[in-house]
């Protein structure tokens, strides 16, 4: 599975949106496409993802805004959006839920969510028809392990290395190795994120997980070239090897 990333609201060039990146990559291979919804906090992103963020932030990106437009495009694939707990808290649980599942959203990821936490958002979540993606880190015990894959929908959220998300010049040791261990304990996708910068690192990780999530490496690419085309172009070169494994 081929999962990319895109800030919503992050113009993209001056004949369109984001909108239009997100229907680039969804028809240049994607099988599901996660946009993140800003935010001022971002605890998770490097910087490449925190610059995305405060440009559409400052261009008046909002989380309804973001689900509205979500709401016109038909991409035809899966939409997940990822976004952090203070914001969904503030929407309101219930509501940010049945919103998205009405703007044509199916799963959601909220990163700094403890699990301890994450009863009341995930009853909300079922609720609406939204699949939650759980993370699971690459320092998390087999115990803890157990609990996120039995609350996982979707698909299981690997965490490539620990830090902030950004590219890196090799794949992490611990990326396999977290993926390893999902996959002997659930038969949920175990799809590897952070840390995914290249179609070859894509390619060796995927020897052992369902796939990958792509998110600096594409943000970087909108963020320079604020071409749709060329954001395109860079997930069908992960798709392509992908399909050639």
């Amino acid at each position: 599975m081929l999962v990319p990333y895109l800030t919503g609201g992050l113009f993209a060039g001056a004949d369109g949106d984001w909108t239009d990146v997100l229907r680039s990559v969804a028809s240049a291979g994607a099988d599901a496409v996660e946009v993140g919804i800003p935010f001022s906090d971002p605890v998770m992103d490097g910087p490449v993802i925190q610059q995305a963020s405060e440009l559409a932030l400052a261009s008046g990106a909002t989380p309804p805004g973001i689900l509205d437009e979500l709401a016109g495009v038909d991409a035809g694939v899966p939409l997940a959006v990822m976004t952090y707990v203070n914001l969904v808290y503030r929407f309101g649980y219930e509501r940010f839920a049945a919103t998205a599942r009405r703007c044509g959203v199916a799963a959601a990821i909220v990163p700094d969510l403890p699990l301890e936490e994450s009863e009341p958002w995930c009853a909300a979540a079922d609720g609406a028809g939204i699949q939650t993606v759980m993370l699971a880190a690459p320092t998390a015990p087999d115990e803890r392990l157990e609990r996120i894959v039995a609350r996982a929908r979707g698909f299981v959220y690997a965490v490539g290395l620990m830090g902030v998300t950004g590219e890196r010049a090799a794949l992490a040791d611990s990326a396999t190795v977290i993926a390893s261990r999902l996959k002997a304990i659930t038969d949920v996708p175990v799809l590897v994120g952070v840390g995914i910068s290249s179609p070859e690192q894509a390619v060796e990780v995927c020897e052992v997980a369902d796939g990958v999530v792509v998110g600096t490496a594409l943000v970087r690419r909108v963020l320079e070239t604020r071409s749709p085309e060329a954001a395109g172009e860079l997930i069908g070169s992960f798709r392509d090897a992908l399909d050639r494994g």
